[in-house]
């Protein structure tokens, strides 16, 4: 079982541009790691990721960002995570039709810095969500993910629906899906899940 906790937060950086800082702390359960070894419970490793996006839309109507990503080593233990230190690059871009349709996708890259323990992987998470006039959105997406070092993909597919609610003035986004793996290492999580989500929105 995986629980991602995932803060997204927007800075002004000037005039022209904005500064986000999303950042992924994962909370990783395994049950049955090997024969008679019990399981494992603890933090991964966080992904940290800034994107430089200016504040003006251009004529095409594409929203964009790009800036560092980082992984830091905050595992608690050898099967939750890596434990070492990784920088790259990352980007994102959307387009909005009207207030129905939003697609795009996001993408990083990651070395390891100095590593006992290579670390080399890539992420592309493309997405398509449709909003109704009630509220709900459908979506697809997928977070695949390469790792270099073993030549291994790793590709989910992810259905969901979402609903806005408010709690009192505070709007929340509750939403639940499936999940399937197209391919997957050996060893790790394969077939069919559910997903489930809780996105807490702060308006400015």
């Amino acid at each position: 079982m995986l629980l991602n906790i995932k803060p997204v937060m927007p800075f002004s950086f000037n005039d022209n541009w904005n500064v986000i800082s999303r950042t992924v702390l994962p909370i990783v359960s395994l049950n049955s790691l090997a024969p008679n070894n019990g399981s494992e419970f603890g933090l991964g490793d966080t992904i940290q990721s800034f994107f430089f996006s200016p504040k003006v839309v251009g004529d095409s109507g594409w929203i964009w960002g790009a800036g560092p990503v980082f992984i830091l080593p905050t595992s608690t233990n050898d099967y939750t995570g890596m434990g070492e230190l990784g920088v790259g690059l990352t980007a994102v871009a959307l387009k909005q039709h009207g207030k129905s349709w939003t697609y795009g996708a996001l993408v990083n890259y990651i070395l390891d810095v100095n590593s006992d323990r290579p670390i080399e992987t890539s992420l592309l998470q493309p997405f398509v969500s449709y909003r109704t006039p009630s509220a709900i959105t459908y979506s697809v997406n997928s977070e695949a993910t390469f790792n270099g070092i073993l030549n291994e993909w790793a590709v989910p597919i992810k259905l969901s629906i979402n609903k806005v609610i408010r709690f009192g003035k505070l709007p929340v986004s509750l939403g639940a899906g499936i999940r399937y793996w197209l391919d997957s290492p050996a060893g790790s999580a394969e077939g069919w899940g559910v997903v489930a989500s809780l996105n807490i929105l702060l308006p400015k």
